[in-house]
């Protein structure tokens, strides 16, 4: 194997998980099963391990067939065989990802090399009807619910209360808004028998490719999901060892190679998911003595927080009367944050099927602007953000806000899809705003048809907007994004 010829000696090794135990000897490996019996796995019997022995054999040689070799029996002084043992090839520590990644090597080429592999053993990954249902919202849910379950007993002892009750809050309202979401990854074929545990201490880069080991055994259905949370494990676990922007350019590739589409939020909750398990897997170790495995369990709980937090979906209702800033404030957010802008100026002119560009000199209140066409332009508004909302993405939407029951149903599919309601409503003076009203107009290349005149009429009827937050934008547009995105 390419790679190989750099190692000069082999020196003999013992290394513990928390269901196995490696001997290293030569240029061999020999794994055996723990005689353990947890809430996933029991390999309590003789027959049990030789079981798991033989399926991970099988399911490794997927992407490793050449590590994988043989399972052995270990046979007593009495002649009868007493265990099992899975016979590897001997991988070089020096190209094990996470030695590289800790030397500081320039480690893009593999990463994309991995990235392309992967991507090309989802594609034929096999997937059924069993399959797909381990990726309902339902089946995700259940899936922290066990995590809970398991690690209840370390909260306090192990993990800081406050943050596994945050954590517990978020991924739960996360999937209570995203059914459609998810019911769409499926749809889309995007669901495989994966991997399931795609880590860096687990993957080496040798000069013909990457050898990728240790796949899930025990539990086929830990290996079925989405196989967005299969690539999310080693983003998660890039992020663990220290280089955040090696897992984020890996889920690039992967997406490169797979013509993967998802959305940012999607990714957090997954990458989550998994710091999630593997805190899970630390704090096991703790239970059986490895006190070491403690500061691991926090950090990998504080990584999940991060990204649960990073990946919580939000409506943003970025309002004002004409002139005062809304439009660049909504477009300078979209810009900032990667989400989708939607502007009630365009969908009035979509509904009325006329170009963005063709204006239109009908009065407030009148028109294309009399209360019918108003309410169907926010109707429209409204109801499509909540088809965004649903599917993960994050939605910001640019009106002038002013009546209240428009306020109350975005505030309110807001909450049918378990999203963040944030409500920005831009002032300026009203120089200013004339100012900025008169220069649109006459440069003729806005969508927008308001004058200073159709300003004063909406500022009489104007609903009071008690909820908002004010943003001035008199100043720089770059200081009223900043100042909306300290809210945010």
């Amino acid at each position: 194997m390419g790679g190989r010829a750099e190692e000069e000696s082999w020196p003999p090794a013992v290394v513990e998980t928390h269901v196995s135990t490696l001997f290293m000897i030569g240029r061999r490996v020999y794994k055996v099963k723990k005689p353990v019996h947890l809430d996933f796995v029991d390999l309590s019997t003789v027959e049990d391990r030789r079981r798991m022995c033989t399926r991970e054999v099988e399911l490794n040689r997927r992407l490793a067939p050449d590590v994988y070799l043989d399972v052995a029996d270990v046979v007593g002084s009495d002649g009868e065989r007493c265990d099992s043992v899975v016979v590897m090839q001997r991988m070089p520590e020096s190209r094990r990802l996470t030695t590289l990644v800790g030397k500081g090597d320039d480690v893009d080429d593999a990463l994309r090399s991995i990235a392309r592999t992967v991507a090309g053993f989802h594609a034929a990954a096999t997937t059924s009807a069993e399959i797909s249902a381990a990726a309902t919202a339902a089946s995700v849910r259940a899936n922290w619910e066990a995590n809970f379950s398991t690690m209840a007993q370390f909260v306090g002892p192990v993990l800081d209360p406050e943050t596994a009750s945050r954590v517990a809050g978020l991924a739960r309202r996360y999937l209570s808004g995203r059914e459609s979401l998810f019911d769409a990854r499926i749809a889309e074929g995007r669901v495989r028998d994966g991997h399931g545990d795609l880590l860096a201490d687990d993957i080496f880069c040798l000069d013909d490719g990457p050898r990728i080991l240790d796949c899930i055994e025990f539990d086929d259905s830990l290996r079925f999901g989405d196989v967005l949370a299969d690539v999310a494990f080693l983003a998660m676990d890039l992020e663990r060892i220290g280089a955040p922007a090696l897992g984020a350019r890996f889920l690039d590739w992967y997406r490169e190679f797979s013509a993967e589409t998802y959305p940012a939020s999607l990714a957090h909750h997954y990458i989550a998911y998994r710091a999630h398990v593997r805190s899970k897997v630390a704090c096991l170790r703790v239970g059986q003595g490895d006190t070491d495995a403690e500061g691991q369990a926090r950090r990998l709980l504080e990584i999940c927080d991060e990204h649960l937090q990073r990946g919580r979906v939000a409506l943003v209702l970025v309002g004002g009367l004409p002139g005062t800033g809304k439009s660049t404030l909504a477009a300078g957010l979209g810009d900032r944050l990667g989400w989708t802008v939607l502007r009630s100026d365009e969908l009035r002119k979509d509904l009325e099927g006329i170009a963005h560009s063709e204006h239109r000199s009908d009065e407030f209140g009148a028109g294309m602007y009399d209360r019918e066409h108003t309410a169907a332009t926010y109707r429209t508004l409204v109801d499509r953000a909540g088809l965004l909302l649903a599917r993960g993405e994050s939605v910001i939407l640019d009106a002038s806000w002013s009546i209240g029951r428009w306020r109350e149903a975005a505030q309110q599919v807001a909450e049918e899809t378990a999203s963040d309601c944030v409500e920005f409503r831009c002032t300026a003076p009203d120089s200013v705003a004339v100012r900025r009203l008169e220069e649109r107009l006459a440069a003729g290349d806005d969508v927008s048809d308001a004058t200073a005149g159709v300003a004063r009429r909406m500022a009489l009827s104007a609903d009071a907007w008690p909820t908002a937050v004010t943003i001035d934008t008199a100043s720089s547009p770059e200081e009223a994004v900043s100042a909306a995105l300290q809210c945010l």
